[in-house]
């Protein structure tokens, strides 16, 4: 039986954080899905689209980590999916309230399918994607909170952005 961990977020965009949680989880796992979740509450600098290639370059010396995206209801999806386990970073405490009422929820609708809280090594843990959205936004060395791929990506979107 091949175990199957799914790490979802909006990952918009992914950070050096993000990665880590992936590398660790990859080593947990046999297989590992990353699923791009669409937030409607959100408005993305990244569509589904270059965040999926975005995690799909930053990944790439991963050979058990695949990246989609998906809609509706978590666990339902990881059902679908054949998961057992839902992978969470968590960066300090103040993560732990939410996504402890999240796995909770989870468990109520897919009882079988287990939560995995994944701690980011203390030196990512300030990090998170609407911090580095906005330090590059306000053109604030964004570089060092993200993998060199998706640095160039983040570069490449603010300079379309800003011939509009």
């Amino acid at each position: 039986m091949r175990r199957l961990g799914i790490y979802p977020g909006s990952f918009d965009p992914p950070t050096w954080g993000h990665l880590d949680v992936i590398e660790r989880a990859s080593n947990l796992f046999d297989r590992v899905i990353v699923a791009v979740g669409r937030n409607s509450s959100k408005s993305p600098l990244f569509t589904d689209q270059e965040r999926i290639e975005s995690l799909r370059q930053a990944c790439q010396h991963l050979s058990n980590i695949e990246v989609e995206s998906f809609e509706g209801l978590l666990v339902e999806y990881a059902r679908e999916r054949g998961a057992k386990a839902l992978i969470r970073g968590l960066r300090a405490t103040s993560d732990f309230d939410y996504e402890f009422q999240i796995a909770m929820v989870n468990r109520r609708l897919q009882h079988e399918i287990e939560t995995i809280f994944l701690m980011t090594k203390w030196e990512h843990s300030y990090l998170s994607s609407s911090i580095v959205r906005e330090v590059a936004q306000l053109e604030g060395d964004y570089r060092q909170f993200v993998p060199p791929a998706v640095a160039e990506m983040i570069a490449q979107k603010l300079a379309a952005n800003s011939q509009k």
